[in-house]
Formats: structure tokens, sequence, C-alpha cells
């Protein structure tokens, strides 16, 4: 056995190892442990990196042993375990919302929004603007947004005359831009103070309308703003307690601060009827967007079954840790 062969050997059972302890302490969804709950975010790179792992140590020579054949068999479960819980999120699967074609609806059904964490510290506002120019949707969710960010987003006030703002220092602060009037709009907070969460009623062309609520829950890692170290994130849940019984069709959308196959937000999909357009389409990763390899899904559109889905994309990047969102619905009642 090489030297290079004698090093593999040794560094594999103790990485195989370590990504299988990672696969089974993610399944512990009710702890209020943040590394615990953040183990949920990196599946995708975990299942690559447990695929790595089986893939060298079956081509490895070696004389098999009964710890071989366990280790071999808990990588085989790991994996089996992260491929399970990602394969919703890829094309293969059935999509939760259904997709329309553009030749075939009413034009005046069709609404667009770009859902965008700006980051707070970030000065690339004119590279999100060109994206919004470019894009031209209808609604502009922007998150973390400051009295700074504010200043340099008000230039959309021609296109988008209608809007509601809460700007904050906190990393918490959010801003919507529509193209059409914003009926009884609302700044709730559900969890935190100063972590706002905007909803109001929508009336499209067709005079169909719809409630738009859109979130940012507070992070589970450290941070120097709002977090939920020690605690569980409620506002998400509360949130779909408040809208489990609608007397209108919904679209919710923002920063989740969560990925999609996470507990906390398989829940909420339960408890508000409602299903997430990447459902069946694929991941459109958001976050990280400084990072090459370490990236999942944070931003989300959840419709309910009223809706069709004309496009999903992943914008490009502008200076935050963000990729912009963007996603094209029609409303058929």
């Amino acid at each position: 056995m090489s030297i290079i062969q004698k090093v593999l050997f040794s560094l594999l059972p103790l990485c195989g190892t370590l990504l299988i302890i990672v696969t089974l302490g993610s399944l512990i969804y009710n702890s209020s442990l943040w590394f615990l709950q953040v183990l949920n975010f990196p599946r995708l790179e975990v299942l690559i990196a447990l695929g790595l792992c089986l893939l060298v140590f079956l081509l490895i020579p070696k004389k098999w042993t009964i710890t071989g054949l366990v280790f071999v068999t808990g990588l085989v479960v790991s994996i089996g375990i992260q491929a399970c819980i990602l394969f919703p999120y890829t094309p293969l699967a059935e999509k939760a919302v259904k997709s329309a074609l553009q030749v075939s609806v009413n034009k005046q059904s069709v609404f667009s929004i770009i859902v965008a964490n700006v980051l707070i510290k970030n000065r690339h506002a004119d590279e999100l603007l060109t994206i919004i120019a470019n894009k031209d949707p209808t609604f502009v969710l922007t998150m973390e947004v400051n009295d700074w960010w504010i200043k340099q987003l008000n230039v959309l006030k021609k296109s988008y005359p209608y809007s509601l703002r809460f700007p904050t220092d906190n990393a918490y602060g959010m801003a919507l831009y529509s193209k059409i009037p914003l009926t009884n709009p609302q700044i709730k907070f559900l969890n935190h103070d100063r972590v706002p969460s905007f909803t109001m009623d929508i009336t499209l062309p067709d005079s169909n309308r719809f409630k738009l609520c859109t979130i940012h829950p507070v992070a589970p890692a450290p941070s120097k703003y709002p977090t939920n170290i020690g605690g569980k994130e409620m506002a998400l849940l509360k949130e779909a307690r408040l809208i489990a019984h609608p007397s209108l069709p919904i679209v919710v959308a923002g920063d989740f601060n969560d990925v999609g196959w996470s507990h906390n937000t398989t829940q909420f999909a339960a408890i508000s009827g409602l299903n997430d357009v990447r459902y069946g389409r694929g991941m459109y990763n958001t976050f990280d967007a400084q990072s090459l390899f370490m990236r999942w899904p944070l931003d989300y559109v959840f419709v309910s079954k009223q809706f069709k889905v004309l496009s999903v994309e992943q914008l490009p990047k502008f200076g935050s840790d963000h990729f912009p969102y963007y996603v094209q619905l029609t409303l058929q009642p």
C-alpha cells in the first residue's frame, strides 16, 4: 500500500464517521441547540462528501473486516437519508405547484416578484437596481434594508409607486415595492420586536384578489443581530396559523432563514396548506452567494392551490450574500 493510500485509509474512516454523525444529528429536529439546527442546511454538500468517501473507500485495496462493512453500511444509509430528503427539490420529483404556459394564460392574471436579501453592509445598490430593471417584476421585496438602502431604492418610486417600508439597523428591515395598489397594508411583529412582517391584499388587473404576506424570521446561528439562540423559531409557525383558513388565495414570500426540507418549514407548509414553488423544479440556492461550495435555498415563495408557476429563477449576484430569487405566477381561482 502506497503512502497516499495509507493516508487516505487513515483519514477516510474519520471523515466518513463525522459525516455519518452529522447526518444522524440532522434528524434531531426538536432541539433548541443552534448547531443541531444548522446541520439541516448543507445536506447536498454532505451528500456529495459521503459519496466521495464511499467511492474512495471502495477503490482502495484492502482486506475487508467487520468494521469496514459497518463503516460502508453507515455511509450507504447516510447517503440514502440525505438523498431522500433532497429528492423533492430535484426536477425528478412531482411539482407541488403546477406549471402554466405563457401562451395559455390571461396576461392580466400574471404577476412576478423578486425576493432579495440585500445584506445590510452591501453597497452595490446599482447592481440590484439593474437586475430589477431587467426583470421588471410586479413586486420587489427587499430585506436587511436600513435607511441607506431605502434612500438608494427611492428611485424605484417612479415604476413602483406603491410601497410598504420598515427600515432597521438590526439586519431585519423590510421594504416592498409594487406596481399595483396595496390594500389594507399591515406591519406585524410575530416573534421579535423590530423584526417586521407584512400583510396586504392585492387586486390584479383581471380583478382577482389575493393576500400577499412577507416574512423574514431571525437566524438560528450566532450573530450580533437578533437570533433564536437557545430557543426555537416561532414566527414562521405563527404566520402559518394566521393564514391557515384563508378567505383569499395566498402568497408568502421572504427569506425564511431556513431550508425547505427542515422540520420548521415543512410544518409551516402543513399548517398553512401552502406549497413551495421550488418543489419538483430544483434547489435554486440563494445563499451563500459569496461561497462557491456551501450553498442552499433560504429565500422562498409559497402559494395556495389557486396559483400556477410560469417561471422560477436564481438571478445574478449583486454583492449580497444572497442571490435574488425571481418567481412569476398566474392566479387561476
